[in-house]
């Protein structure tokens, strides 16, 4: 591999070339340092472990901790009295007046609300004594279902607020549907999901003391997305000053949205440490995260206005988010990015969109894969869907006839400030229905429809944009060692995605540098200076463009201090496989070594910091196809083939994204199929354990086909866009899609997901029996919203 100055030609280049993980070694053999296997042996470390309510709402009338206290081992049993009710800084908050105490005070407000918190010598002591620990509840109703939670009789999670509604949007567009020839109507459901990352929440907390045994600061290690947000948080939180508190995050097993920022639990525990001083530890049970990191959940009221042609002439949608209890800031969802991305990959002359953010006695939701993407293409991709086959088109050509054009960019989305950058959307939809085998497939399709055999072919498209990045900033630092090996650093912080390899492979390339010379740092808040952390598919467009722009100020500062050595001009200066010599001139190189040790002489430490700051968001789109077969007899449902065309933009390393692609579709295929978080009338979860929420193994998918087409962006130096999110957003609406082609001959026009056997088998009744009815009309509380401003995504 080479590099060379600005405005020399290069060859050889790594970019783009499938490089193997360097992450993966230390996973591999178990060199993997997670929060729960720090300090594991050290006996000064104390295990916490959390009483929760068995109720879903209820005032707290009394917590009795004497026999607790009483039992071996234990330290401390701290309760809501003892940490008072000033709230946690929340990552995202949707209003001031709306936060959270670390422990529950005066109610609890769903199955799983933290009471209390004990603190022992063993984790198994602390388990025993949280059984003596005595909660005095008064029960109140529950309200579970969100559309329910609108009522004017409903209970009210929030008395103080007055409503269940949280948020609300109202758009002031007037009839869009005026000059519709005809208007198609769905209702649809997008099921409350459990993040599930294999590692649950954990936190380690050291308090740092003075001779005096105070307190004077904290070093925590925290399974976290966002280390420098979480440290802004606690000192915020504590009244300390940043330098006094220290995040890192080790090695996170998965995270998807569930672990931004700081949890009521890490500040309880973060306390507890504090009133001790002494280190302690609480690692979440995998009974306490389905209990508590939940997300998605929204319904959905769209119409659709078609002209005689089959375009598009408008769009309506009315949308309930689901905030869970505390008014868990995924609700928000509904009012922000679902609203931002609502019209898809589509020109739609005229759009309405009205949403509610409502909390209900659930868990709090927050983000998962996608953040509210997801769920907007949903809603488009089967509007759109449902339209192709009401007017009779195929869904490609109706597709076809409504999409963005390549000229139509730059595009202004009309909600959330939003500025489409580019796209190709009919080049991803031809080669994921070429990739399919689209034509054969609707043979065989009919073929069976007219031999009548129970097992039913379907095939579903859905061509999604998403929107990534967010626009913002990130840093990223570069240190040249004594013996010419470089460290990198930027404010991401992986979870699995492949910052590592991703950004030592940009400098490797700007340097010719062999990427066994580059080490990467990351997630400690003490070494790494600032940091955005990861979320929204942020990391390579603003982290690696920040890597790419320190890496170019490192090259011309080495160039110019080689040049002082080789007593040459700088622009005479090239870099070959890591070495600095004069152009056409063999036998004059020069290591790093030397560079660098000149460069000291001179008071250049070739330490580089280097900030990126992107004027915009970026949109990858693609289109997913996916093939299923359905029992007619059963309602049940086989998987049978899935074709991912993504476009991020520039590629990387195509092995990383294919990895991104193959994790993000199998999670929306689950979601489309299988997984569904559910409560029952009281706000009992019903799927809280592996056994009853359906996770998929290896031998419910299929081997994923991934494709890309790539439309750089014009918002970054690397002309990436985001991969993490993006096959879950595509994904889910091709397999809903696919299951009601497969039986959309018998009468049937919608099923929500999951596709579970039982839906899909009622649905085919109902139309047998002409009851199968799409769409019902919205709750009332729509026609009484009073006009509101709109709003944008809601401020981190």
């Amino acid at each position: 591999m080479t590099a060379t100055h600005p405005g020399q030609s290069r060859g050889g280049s790594i970019l783009g070339t499938e490089v193997r993980r360097v992450e993966d070694p230390d996973l591999l053999v178990g060199r993997g340092r997670f929060v729960d296997n720090i300090d594991i042996d050290d006996p000064e470390v104390l295990h916490a472990v959390f009483v929760r309510s068995h109720l879903a709402h209820a005032e707290l009338t009394g917590v009795e901790t004497t026999a607790a206290l009483e039992a071996p081992g234990v330290v401390a049993v701290l309760t809501g009295q003892d940490l008072g009710k000033e709230p946690v800084p929340q990552f995202s908050q949707l209003d001031d007046s709306l936060g959270r105490s670390a422990l529950a005070v005066d109610r609890v407000r769903y199955v799983g609300d933290p009471v209390a918190l004990v603190v022992a010598r063993t984790r198994a002591q602390a388990v025993d004594a949280a059984e003596l620990v005595e909660v005095d509840y008064e029960e109140l109703p529950a309200v579970v279902d969100m559309e329910e939670a609108l009522a004017e009789d409903a209970p009210l999670q929030l008395p103080d607020w007055g409503s269940n509604v949280i948020l609300a949007v109202r758009d002031d567009e007037d009839d869009v549907l005026e000059d519709a020839a005809r208007v198609v109507r769905l209702r649809m459901e997008n099921n409350r999901l459990a993040s599930s990352p294999i590692e649950g929440h954990a936190i380690l907390v050291r308090p740092r003391l003075s001779g005096q045994a105070e307190v004077t600061g904290l070093d925590t290690w925290m399974g976290t997305q966002h280390p420098h947000i979480s440290r802004s948080l606690i000192s915020k939180w504590l009244g300390l000053p940043k330098d006094a508190v220290r995040v890192v995050a080790p090695h996170v097993g998965g995270a998807f949205g569930g672990k931004g920022g700081v949890i009521p639990e890490h500040a309880s525990v973060i306390q507890a440490a504090r009133r001790l001083g002494r280190p302690v530890r609480w690692t979440e049970t995998r009974s306490e995260s389905m209990l508590s990191m939940s997300s998605r959940g929204q319904v959905q009221y769209v119409e659709l206005g078609l002209d005689d042609s089959a375009r598009i002439t408008g769009m309506r949608a009315r949308v309930v988010g689901d905030c869970g209890a505390h008014a868990g800031w995924g609700g928000s969802f509904a009012t922000g990015s679902t609203r931002t991305m609502s019209e898809g990959s589509y020109r739609i002359p005229r759009l309405r969109y009205d949403a509610l953010a409502v909390t209900t006695n659930t868990a709090p939701t927050g983000a998962f894969r996608g953040a509210g993407r997801p769920e907007a293409a949903a809603m488009i991709e089967r509007i759109v869907d449902h339209a192709a086959r009401e007017v009779g088109l195929p869904p490609e050509e109706f597709r076809r006839r409504n999409f963005l054009a390549p000229e139509d960019f730059p595009h202004e989305a009309k909600f959330g400030n939003a500025v489409y950058d580019t796209g190709d959307y009919a080049k991803a939809l031809e080669a994921a229905l070429e990739a399919v085998g689209a034509e054969e497939v609707r043979t065989e399709q009919a073929r069976r429809r007219e031999a009548g055999e129970p097992w039913q072919l379907g095939l579903g498209i859905a061509s999604y944009v998403e929107i990534t990045g967010f626009g913002g900033k990130e840093y990223a630092g570069i240190r040249v060692g004594d013996d010419g090996t470089l460290t990198v650093m930027a404010g991401t912080s992986a979870h699995g995605q492949g910052h590592a390899t991703s950004f030592s492979m940009i400098v490797a390339d700007e340097l010719g540098m062999p990427m066994d010379r580059i080490s990467y740092v990351q997630s400690d808040t003490d070494v790494v200076r600032s940091g955005g952390g990861t979320g929204g598919a942020r990391s390579l467009q603003l982290g690696g463009s920040a890597v790419r722009g320190a890496a170019v100020e490192l090259r011309e500062r080495a160039t110019r201090v080689a040049a002082e050595l080789l007593e040459v001009a700088a622009q005479d200066v090239v870099l070959e496989d890591g070495r600095f010599a004069v152009a056409g001139v063999p036998g004059t190189d020069i290591g790093w070594e030397e560079v660098v040790a000149r460069a000291k002489e001179d008071g250049d430490e070739l330490a580089v910091d280097h900030d990126f700051k992107q004027d915009g968001s970026t949109f990858p789109f693609g289109t997913h196809a996916s093939i299923v077969e359905v029992d007619v007899e059963t309602g049940a449902v086989r998987l049978l083939r899935h074709v991912a065309v993504d476009d991020c933009g520039t590629v990387i390393n195509p092995l990383l994204v294919r990895g991104q692609q193959q994790g993000g579709a199998v999670q929306g295929i689950s979601q489309a199929l299988w997984e569904e978080f559910r409560y029952d009338e009281w706000g009992n979860p019903v799927t809280g354990t592996f056994a009853d929420y359906t996770l998929p193994s290896t031998a419910d998918t299929v081997n994923l086909e991934t494709h890309s087409t790539v439309t750089p962006t014009d918002r970054n130096p690397l002309g990436a866009k985001g991969i993490g999110e993006a096959a879950t957003v595509g994904s889910t609406p091709a397999v809903q899609n696919a299951v009601i082609d497969a039986v959309a001959h018998l009468g049937v026009r919608h099923i929500d997901i999951p596709c579970t056997p039982e839906r899909v088998f009622a649905a085919i009744r109902e139309a047998e029996a002409g009851t199968h009815e799409p769409w019902r009309q919205p709750p009332a509380i729509f026609d009484d919203l009073p006009d509101t401003e709109q709003i944008d995504d809601i401020e981190v």
